[in-house]
Formats: C-alpha cells, sequence, structure tokens
C-alpha cells in the first residue's frame, strides 16, 4: 500500500481500526461553497465479520427513510459493499455529536419499524431480499456499543 489512491477508504488500514465506529472519511466543497461531510459508519470489524445481505439491505432502506425525520442535512446513505457498514453523507453539518445523536435516534427508530419501508418490487429492486429482525438485530449491536463509536483505532 504505497501509492495513494483515489478513494479514500483503498487508503485506510482497516488492520488498524476497531469496530463499531463512526469516522469522518472526507469532506467536499461545492462550487458555491456547500460542504459534503462523508461519515464512515462501521457496524463490523472488516475482514473479520459481516452483515448479511437480507439484513443490511433492510437496514440501509429503514435508516435511508427515518434519518430523514431527524435532520434534512442527510444527503445520502449507502452500504459498504464489503458489507460492514455505511457511508452517511451530509450537506453542511460538520456537528460530529450531532451526527452521532442522529444515528442513534435513527438506530431507535428501526428498533420500532413494523415494516421495511419501500420493500416491494414497485419501490425496490431486490424486494425479495431483506429481513426486518435482522436489520433490527445489527441497529440494536450497534446501539450496545454507542460509547466506542467516536474510537476508530486499535
Amino acid at each position: 500500500m504505497s501509492d495513494k489512491m483515489n478513494v479514500e477508504s483503498f487508503n485506510l488500514d482497516h488492520t488498524k481500526v476497531k469496530a463499531p465506529y463512526v469516522r469522518l472519511a472526507g469532506t467536499k466543497t461545492g462550487f458555491h461553497g456547500d460542504e459534503i461531510y462523508k461519515y464512515d459508519v462501521r457496524f463490523k470489524q472488516p475482514n473479520q465479520a459481516h452483515m448479511e445481505m437480507p439484513a443490511l439491505h433492510s437496514l440501509e432502506h429503514l435508516m435511508a427513510e427515518l434519518a430523514r425525520n431527524h435532520t434534512d442535512k442527510i444527503v445520502d446513505i449507502s452500504p459498504m459493499g464489503c458489507q460492514t457498514g455505511f457511508y452517511v453523507s451530509l450537506i453542511n453539518h460538520d456537528d460530529f455529536t450531532d451526527v452521532l445523536r442522529i444515528l442513534e435516534a435513527t438506530l431507535n427508530d428501526v428498533l420500532d419499524a413494523t415494516e421495511v419501508p419501500a420493500c416491494n418490487e414497485v419501490q425496490c429492486g431486490f424486494a425479495a431480499s431483506h429481513s426486518l429482525e435482522g436489520a433490527k438485530q445489527l441497529a440494536r449491536e450497534f446501539l450496545n456499543e454507542k460509547e466506542t463509536w467516536p474510537n476508530v483505532f486499535v
């Protein structure tokens, strides 16, 4: 890993992090001065554990819908291809403590959910691949470790 790569996470030493955590992964400034803050919200320890797809998929739907009840600053919530976490992007919002509050409130909402939003063939590209209970278990596990969220490295 000697050459710097274009993708921020490809430059992160995944053997040096300790999940679960929340980490500012990068910022981008738009032409008009808007700032995008991208957070690495890591649920599982890289190369040791991963989220199963139906649970991850449902958690993504739930977080994408429910987080917007707590802030109008969400740009996107995207699952990582390695299935260990999500990227959460916000616009013009650099308050890390508030980001943690938003995540906590959103995940508590997940625990109260009775259905996965947009879990149908009209609104979802793989509607058969969902698990509400799996999503709730992931949320519960992450919430149980919230004191570790700001601690990224071993």
